[in-house]
């Protein structure tokens, strides 16, 4: 007696479909591309190309859909170009060098706010370095923009002993 499944399958019949799904062969756009440019070249049938290939008259035809869509978005701009890890790369060091200009810009207007507040004529104050390392520090490692993160330290005057 055979054991019949939900859908009106046998066991073995579902145990070949699994096995084909498993062993299907998967192509890469490279590959798609190429059998498309095939079928566009015209040398042979769709019909013999799709035999070659191993693969149903209907795949081909989506694939060839496929790439018409998308050269047509790209033609028409519609598609973002991937940025290369060196475009990522230069970007970090970009943004890495602008936050620490940014440290460097806010503690000078700290300094200057001090002098203002203490008046012109006194002697100018000084901030340790460990605390300018600690506002750069800061700053870099944030996962914030910079204007949020200079908010967020909320830059009160160091407090005079």
């Amino acid at each position: 007696m055979r054991l019949k499944l939900q859908t009106g399958q046998t066991a073995a019949d579902k145990t070949i479909k699994d096995i084909r799904c498993a062993t299907r062969k998967q192509y890469s756009a490279e590959e798609k591309i190429c059998i498309v440019l095939d079928g566009l070249r015209g040398e042979q049938s769709i019909a013999e190309l799709c035999r070659r290939e191993g693969i149903a008259q209907s795949i081909y035809y989506k694939w060839s859909k496929e790439f018409f869509e998308a050269g047509k978005r790209r033609l028409a701009g519609d598609t973002a170009r991937a940025a290369s890890t060196g475009d990522v790369t230069a970007l970090r060091r970009e943004a890495r060098e602008l936050k620490e200009v940014v440290a460097e810009q806010t503690l000078e207007l700290r300094l200057l706010k001090k002098k203002h507040d203490r008046g012109w004529g006194r002697r100018r104050m000084k901030y340790p370095a460990s605390e300018k390392l600690e506002i750069i520090r800061l700053v870099e490692h944030s996962h914030l923009p910079i204007k949020q993160t200079l908010d967020k330290l909320t830059m009160h005057d160091h407090e005079d002993e």
